[in-house]
């Protein structure tokens, strides 16, 4: 927080003016790599999950930063959790090409509907 690289990019709403907010990677004693949990065990929720059932999301449409391990957590974390999530690959960026390989791989596997385009998202959500 208040180091350059915290703050949101411009054009973006302010924090407060978002639904729901998960401050991640400030936190010096828990892991960055997964927006619904704290820690490693998925144990200490940050509210997300619980969030998203209260308001009524079966659906969710996932991208960011780096697709072979935050993104790849978040969208696990979710499958999991029993939500329908769909990765909007346009919207993500990896690390490495073979981590980001065998990311979509599981992803897929785990029934997760990558998505390629704007056009084919605009699709799958208008049914």
């Amino acid at each position: 927080m208040g180091t350059p690289g915290a703050e949101l990019i411009d054009g973006l709403p302010s924090v407060t003016d978002y639904d729901f907010f998960v401050w991640k990677g400030i936190e010096p004693d828990m892991h960055p790599y997964g927006a619904c949990f704290h820690d490693l065990s998925n144990t200490k929720s940050t509210g997300v999950i619980e969030w998203l059932r209260a308001s009524g999301v079966n659906t969710v449409v996932c991208g960011g930063l780096a697709t072979d391990y935050c993104v790849k957590n978040t969208v696990l974390q979710l499958v999991d959790a029993g939500f329908e999530v769909l990765l909007y690959l346009p919207g993500c960026r990896g690390i490495a090409s073979d981590t980001c390989e065998s990311a979509l791989k599981e992803m897929g596997d785990k029934g997760v509907t990558l998505v390629q385009s704007k056009e084919e998202l605009i699709s799958i959500v208008s049914n």
